[in-house]
């Protein structure tokens, strides 16, 4: 829906569970007296979810926040998001711009922006022989 979804660190767990799954989203960021503050994924709720169970959807998301999350700059390319999310192992990037959260990418974006970009080529390719 464009909106970026974002939760507090005081938020509880099922708040952010039920962001998650109002929004149908794999990530969202915590920001914290508008300062990105962290990230939780779906893959943070299971792996904390292996161990207890116990009272765990009212705990504050800072138990299982990833703190300090990596970002990009509106100005990195493409690849540049792609190599960030490789290496790390991720697939949540947020965005920020003068110290200010303004989106965030996901693996899925890239990957979607990588083949619009190899069938616009392809595109050119073919109009280039066919001329």
């Amino acid at each position: 829906d464009g909106a970026i979804v974002t939760v507090s660190s005081h938020s509880t767990i099922g708040e952010l569970i039920a962001a998650l799954a109002n929004h149908n989203i794999g990530a969202v960021l915590v920001v914290d007296n508008g300062q990105l503050t962290g990230i939780v994924s779906e893959r943070d709720i299971v792996r904390h979810l292996a161990g207890s169970a116990e009272g765990f959807r009212s705990q504050p998301v800072s138990a299982i926040m990833t703190r300090s999350p990596q970002t990009c700059a509106r100005t990195d390319t493409i690849e540049d998001a792609m190599n960030k999310m490789s290496r790390g192992r991720f697939r949540h990037l947020p965005v920020v711009d003068n110290g200010r959260l303004v989106g965030i990418i996901s693996m899925g974006d890239v990957v979607k922006r990588k083949i619009d970009q190899a069938e616009q080529e392809a595109e050119e390719l073919r109009e280039y022989i066919s001329s």
